[in-house]
């Protein structure tokens, strides 16, 4: 089935050195831009994360320290990249709980600030489960009756999530071709960052989301706990979330 679209979508995925999305780096990026007249256009580049890939994350996708030591950091194609998605909504697979996170620290650390939370988001994997219950493979075998070789490629999984998100169109009349819906409907949560650190309640109102204080409403917390925002700006936690920690904090009292 043909997307119905109104802006450019972009299909991507990231092959990274682990996975913390606080301190792990992308080593290879693949973005297919999908254009409202149904035109394709793809980037698969290899960067330098400038840390060692970890043993684990290297069996998975086979690009080791060597295979990148010559290619750009992320700092260096980040404006350009930022330039290219410009005015597009997104699409990838566990892309909301991982590569959106990781790609904003990665924009972050390079003083760019890119602002994903006006954009509409498709998870092709929060569909899949909502559907089937299924990985990736499964999900390509599934829906598109194919075995995808290669996978853990950045550049065969994301021609697979373009694939298999067509092919859930067509399979399902009640998803409506629309990536308005398709994003509410693949979004599990009301993350105010990334890391779902912090969330909205019912009632709109910022909440811990993790730890001890979880379920809390986060004025409460730092009205009771002065040292709770020190403690989490010198903490290993991603930096979107200490913006975000950080914004909510002057916004109260300011």
């Amino acid at each position: 089935m043909q997307l119905n679209l109104k802006n450019p979508l972009l299909f991507f995925d990231l092959e990274t050195t682990g996975l913390n999305v606080a301190s792990d780096r992308i080593v290879e990026i693949c973005m297919l831009k999908v254009m409202p007249n149904g035109d394709e256009e793809l980037k698969t580049r290899r960067l330098n994360p400038t840390i060692p890939i970890s043993p684990e994350a290297m069996a998975i996708h086979c690009i080791t320290d060597e295979d990148v030591a010559d290619c750009p950091t992320f700092k260096e194609i980040a404006k350009s990249l930022a330039q290219w998605i410009e005015g597009c909504d997104l699409a990838g697979y566990n892309s909301i709980k991982f590569d959106i996170p990781v790609l904003v620290e990665e924009f972050l650390r390079a003083g760019i600030s890119v602002d994903f939370k006006k954009r509409k988001i498709i998870d092709v994997q929060n569909v899949f489960h909502k559907m089937e219950q299924r990985t990736l493979i499964a999900a390509y075998k599934f829906y598109c009756s194919k075995e995808l070789s290669n996978a853990h490629s950045a550049e065969a999984d994301t021609y697979a999530t373009y694939e298999v998100l067509k092919s859930q169109l067509d399979r399902y009349p009640e998803l409506k071709n629309d990536v308005g819906f398709l994003s509410e409907f693949s979004s599990k949560n009301r993350n105010l960052d990334y890391a779902g650190r912090f969330v909205l309640n019912e009632q709109d109102e910022p909440i811990v989301n993790f730890g001890k204080h979880k379920g809390r409403r986060l004025r409460e917390v730092l009205a009771e706990e002065p040292s709770y925002y020190s403690w989490m700006m010198n903490g290993d936690f991603t930096l979107d979330t200490k913006r975000v920690l950080t914004e909510f904090k002057l916004k109260v009292y300011t």
